[in-house]
């Protein structure tokens, strides 16, 4: 989700603290923000809340998956 970064680029938080904010490790949110994985869906709310963004926000630039 590069959404991520961009958010927390923009809000000035560091990858670090925005893992302590989480409970997760550095890499984790490495992940996030690269094509390596996603917050799971409960974190999602608050992950928002604390970039100042909406869940939809975040999901922006990802592209749409076909069903199949």
């Amino acid at each position: 989700m590069k959404t991520i970064k961009k958010y927390r680029e923009a809000r000035g938080i560091k990858q670090v603290d925005l893992a302590a904010q989480f409970g997760v490790a550095q890499p984790t949110v490495v992940k996030w923000e690269s094509e390596g994985g996603y917050p799971p869906s409960r974190v999602m709310p608050e992950l928002a809340a604390f970039l100042g963004c909406t869940i939809d926000d975040l999901y922006a630039d990802e592209p749409e998956k076909e069903a199949g």
